[in-house]
C-alpha cells in the first residue's frame, strides 16, 4: 500500500485523484472513484454554465439551482461511499467568467459539511482551477475543507502556497481539456514546482498506470491526478463513443483548439480539426500564449465550440469535439474504475519493489 502525505491529508487509500473534467458529468464516476479507495471528485462547471440539452446528465436528474442540486448530490454520493468510506470532493472553477457561480458551488461545499457530520467524514476537498486562488482564502481557509488548486506555471504555484492552499496541482500541458496558455509539459513542470515550493505538490498531466505514479513520487509529488484515464472506464459517466474514441486514438491523435475559457486539448477528428482551423483564423493569439476573454472572442468560434459539446453530450459523432489528453494513445481498454486502481496500485508496487535490484546507487 503507497501511503504518502495525500492520503494522510485526505484519509483516502491510495495517492490518486480522478480529475474534475468539466463541464461534463462525473457524478457517477467520483462514487465509483470513492469507493475504489481514491479521490473522486464532482465536476461543477456544466452546473454553472448549464447546457440545457445536458441537463439531465450533469444534475443526475435532480432539480434546482447549481446550489442546491450539487447539495443534492453530495449527500447522494455520501450515501453511495458510506460503506467502503470513500473520500470525495469537488472541482470548482474560479475564473472571472465563473466566479458568482463559483461562490454558490462552494459555499453548498461548505453548507452541507457544517450541517451533516457524516459528510465531512467523505467530503475532504475542493479543487479550484482556471482563476487566482487569493481572491478565495477567505471563504474556503475557515471552513476547514482541505483545499486544492491546479496550476500550470511556478509563479501560479507560488501565487497559491501564499495563498494558503493545502496542496498544488501542478498540469502539464499534455493533459486533456482545459490546458495552460505556454505549453510547459509535465516533465519540466512537477519538478519545478516542487523545488519552488513547501507546499506539497500533486502531478497532472500524463498519469494512467503505476510506472507513471511512480515517476511522479521520484519526481517529488505526493500523487497524482488523472482525468483521461478515469473517462475510459465502465461506470464513467461519459458516452460509449467518448470512451470508444480514447481507446481509438493512437500517437499524435490530439489536437489544441480553443475550450470555453481559453485552449483545450481535444481528442483528434474532423470536428476537433474544423475548431482548429477557425480558432487559427479567429484567435490566433491563442497558440501565442496570450490570454483572451469571453468578452473578445469572435461569436462564431464560440457558437462552434457550443456545438462541439453539445454534440459531444448528444452523442453525435460527426460534430463532436471530444476532451482527451495525449495520455489517450496509451490507453486501450475499458476496464471498471476499481480494476483500474487495484493495477495502477499493483503496479507501481511492483516496480518500487523491483528499482533496488535493477539498479544500486
Amino acid at each position: 500500500m503507497l501511503k504518502t502525505k495525500l492520503t494522510e491529508m485526505l484519509g483516502a487509500k491510495h495517492p490518486i485523484i480522478q480529475g474534475g473534467m468539466g463541464p461534463y458529468s462525473t457524478n457517477k464516476l467520483a462514487a465509483a472513484v470513492a469507493n475504489a479507495g481514491a479521490v473522486g471528485l464532482i465536476s461543477t462547471s456544466g452546473l454553472v454554465f448549464g447546457v440545457p440539452q445536458a441537463a439531465e446528465m450533469l444534475t443526475g436528474g435532480e432539480t434546482g439551482t447549481p446550489y442546491e442540486v450539487l447539495k443534492k448530490l453530495l449527500y447522494r454520493i455520501k450515501e453511495e461511499t458510506k460503506e467502503a468510506k470513500g473520500i470525495f470532493g469537488i472541482n470548482c472553477m474560479v475564473s472571472a467568467e465563473m466566479a458568482p457561480g463559483a461562490r454558490d458551488i462552494i459555499q453548498a461545499v461548505i453548507d452541507a459539511r457544517n450541517e451533516d457530520p457524516e459528510m465531512r467524514a467523505g467530503l475532504r476537498v475542493i479543487v479550484t482551477s482556471a482563476g487566482d486562488p487569493m481572491a478565495w482564502a477567505d471563504m474556503i481557509k475557515p471552513s476547514g475543507v482541505k483545499w486544492f488548486h491546479v496550476v500550470p506555471s511556478v509563479r501560479h504555484a507560488q501565487r497559491c502556497e501564499r495563498a494558503g492552499v493545502d496542496a498544488i496541482i501542478a498540469s502539464g500541458h499534455e493533459g486533456g481539456f482545459h490546458i495552460a496558455w505556454e505549453p510547459v509539459h509535465t516533465m519540466v513542470l512537477l519538478p519545478a514546482v516542487v523545488d519552488a515550493v513547501k507546499t506539497p505538490v500533486i502531478g497532472a498531466g500524463g498519469f494512467c498506470d503505476g510506472a507513471t505514479l511512480v515517476a511522479a513520487l521520484a519526481l517529488g509529488a505526493v500523487g497524482v491526478q488523472m482525468g483521461t484515464r478515469f473517462l475510459a472506464t465502465k461506470e464513467s459517466d461519459f458516452l460509449q463513443l467518448h470512451k470508444d474514441q480514447i481507446v481509438k486514438s493512437g500517437d499524435r491523435d490530439t489536437i489544441v483548439a480553443r475550450g470555453l475559457v481559453g485552449p483545450a486539448r481535444y481528442l483528434r477528428n474532423d470536428a476537433s480539426r474544423e475548431l482548429a482551423a477557425l480558432t487559427v483564423s479567429k484567435a490566433p493569439n491563442l497558440f501565442l500564449g496570450q490570454p483572451d476573454d469571453l468578452t473578445t472572442i469572435d461569436r462564431e468560434l464560440l457558437d462552434k465550440e457550443m456545438e462541439g459539446f453539445i454534440a459531444t453530450f448528444a452523442g453525435d459523432e460527426t460534430k463532436a469535439v471530444m476532451a482527451g489528453g495525449e495520455v489517450a494513445q496509451r490507453i486501450d481498454d475499458i476496464p471498471t474504475v476499481k480494476e483500474l486502481v487495484d493495477s495502477i496500485v499493483k503496479h507501481a508496487e511492483e516496480i518500487i519493489r523491483k528499482l533496488p535490484r535493477e539498479f544500486v546507487a
